[in-house]
């Protein structure tokens, strides 16, 4: 049982360890079977993990020989187990589609660099999510940002410099006002563990109101820049759209989700509900997450590149995320788990069939890809059946998500945000409904065309179609996963 209780550590320190070996090897395939078994014994601990903390419970597993509240300590319970099993099996996916097209995307020589700059990348968000220590947390904030410019300037083309040093900054931004609303909750509390923040703050933060305020204020919006919450947004397009196909899936799907899992355990472990029911918080969430749903589909509708889409469509979606936060609930923060888990599966597919279709059309305008249907059949079938659940099909996760939302939305007595979930579907299906009609109909679209003329290969699309067949099972079976999500909270 204490093995176990090792596994999540293990995991970090098998993606850090292969991740700084990668540079000494020189042959690229080596690099890449390491990247995909480290991701592969990653995705087999977590899940065993999570089977030991649904039987015996959360706890904390200590690091090094400091006892909290001066050691390092994570928390493991069955929320960031679930986490880490998505970062995983989403990682270990989109790393086996790498193979395939890495070398279109950048150099050779750089190749080890990339796979190692992945494994740092998925290690920081794993420490992000586990870490029970506030600067623990910065530090693989600040190591995740690194890595995740680095996957974006790996391509060394001037858009993508430009895109990375903006997101860069951004993200310096973003990072240094976490830092500073970390140094007000240790001037309150002298802690930082969030256990012991949790009870110091709980005892005296009626001696703070404004330091409250202030200290939220400085996390919302630091981790609003860097999980792209609209209009704090304004470096994702740019950066998504321009890295090579499997930057865009682990960033859109992953690195932003793990600072909103922060910014969770800030608002209801560090804080509290007590204390955050005396702010406005909640409420400055639910606001800004309904205008990133209605904007961030505004501004899709007016892209003409086809990633650039799928990138102002996260930002559409991260607003649901902040949305169910708003909500207050405990079925807002199921939802908010529940679709960081469905959007984090679909934007996956979504990027790397869109990157599919990119390589072999040399095509990234949405009016070159009329007919593509044709001559890349199965690709765009996966990328349709996958935008049918950002759209709110039934048994697809996007429903699920918007189905609960609404409910949620009448239980608080806010029968107006119904209207706003409702306009925000019908603008997510007026700009990627037309991409799969005018890829497969029209016969001025398809004149010339040879069918699946640029098909990928089937070892191609398998990680495509696990995603999406992921997707359907979480889709599916949302009640029982919705259920499991509850066991944590």
């Amino acid at each position: 049982m204490t093995l176990i209780k090792s596994f999540p550590l293990m995991g970090l320190l098998i993606l850090f360890l292969i991740a700084f070996i990668m540079p000494l090897i020189k042959n690229r395939k080596v690099v890449k079977i390491l990247s995909f078994a480290s991701f592969s014994s990653c995705f087999i601990l977590f899940a065993v993990s999570l089977n030991y903390v649904i039987y015996n419970g959360s706890y904390f597993y200590k690091i090094g020989h400091f006892v909290s509240p001066y050691g390092i300590e994570f928390k493991i319970g069955v929320i960031e187990c679930i986490i880490a099993l998505l970062f995983a099996f989403i990682s270990l996916l989109v790393t086996w589609y790498s193979f395939y097209n890495i070398e279109k995307d950048i150099t050779v020589s750089k190749i080890p660099l990339y796979y190692l700059l992945v494994n740092i990348l998925v290690g920081s968000l794993l420490g992000i999510v586990f870490s029970n220590d506030m600067f623990n947390v910065y530090v693989f904030i600040e190591i995740g940002s690194l890595a995740s410019c680095g996957i974006v300037v790996v391509k060394d083309k001037k858009e993508n410099i430009k895109a990375g040093l903006k997101y860069l900054i951004m993200s310096c931004l973003g990072s240094g006002l976490v830092l500073m609303g970390i140094a007000f909750l240790y001037s309150m509390t002298g802690h930082l563990n969030m256990t012991y923040i949790h009870e110091s703050l709980i005892n005296n933060y009626m001696n703070y109101p404004k330091a409250i305020i202030i200290t939220l204020g400085l996390f919302t919006v630091g981790l609003g820049v860097k999980s792209a919450l609209f209009p704090l947004h304004t470096w994702l397009p740019d950066a998504h759209s321009n890295s090579p196909t499997s930057s865009s899936a682990i960033l859109s799907s992953l690195v932003l989700k793990s600072y909103i899992i922060f910014l969770i355990n800030i608002i209801y472990r560090v804080m509290g509900i007590e204390i955050i029911s005396k702010t406005p918080i909640l409420n400055i969430l639910l606001a800004f997450g309904s205008l990133g749903m209605l904007m961030g589909s505004v501004l899709a509708i007016y892209q003409k590149q086809l990633k650039r889409i799928i990138a102002y469509s996260s930002v559409a979606q991260i607003g649901y995320i902040y949305f169910a936060i708003g909500l207050g609930t405990e079925l807002g923060i199921l939802i908010c788990i529940y679709h960081i888990i469905g959007h984090a599966i679909t934007k996956s597919a979504l990027f790397l069939c869109s990157g599919a279709m990119i390589e072999k059309t040399g095509q990234k305008e949405i009016s070159s890809l009329k007919g593509v249907g044709k001559e890349m059949p199965y690709t765009l079938s996966l990328f349709f059946v996958a935008s049918l659940s950002l759209v709110g099909i039934p048994l697809l996760p996007g429903f699920v998500s918007k189905w609960y939302l609404a409910i949620e939305s009448i239980g608080v007595n806010k029968l107006y945000l119904i209207i706003i979930i409702l306009i925000s579907s019908l603008l997510n299906a007026v700009y990627y409904l037309p991409i799969s009609i005018n890829g497969f109909f029209g016969e001025e679209n398809l004149h010339s065309k040879i069918y699946k003329q640029k098909e990928k290969s089937v070892q191609e699309l398998i990680p495509v179609a696990i995603l999406v067949i992921a997707m359907f099972y979480v889709g599916i079976y949302s009640e029982a996963i919705i259920n499991l999500i509850k066991l944590g909270l």
